[in-house]
């Protein structure tokens, strides 16, 4: 019986000093944040890119002549 505590017990060690997913997980969590971050601000993220391309429409024939 304390063989089979044994076994178990270093079995659990082995799970949990097991990072293999680690990555995964970081990678996965990122990609929420940033996919909720553009949710949140998507339409001043647009009104800023409009701003910023009617800005260089405007001001293209001061840098042409």
């Amino acid at each position: 019986m304390k063989n089979i505590y044994y076994n178990l017990r270093l079995r659990l060690q082995e799970i949990a000093s097991d990072n293999r997913g680690v990555a995964a997980v970081e990678v996965i969590l990122i990609l929420v944040v940033l996919i909720a971050l553009v949710i949140i601000f998507k339409d001043q993220a647009i009104a800023l890119v409009n701003k910023i391309w009617s800005t260089i429409r405007d001001n293209a024939g001061i840098v042409t002549g």
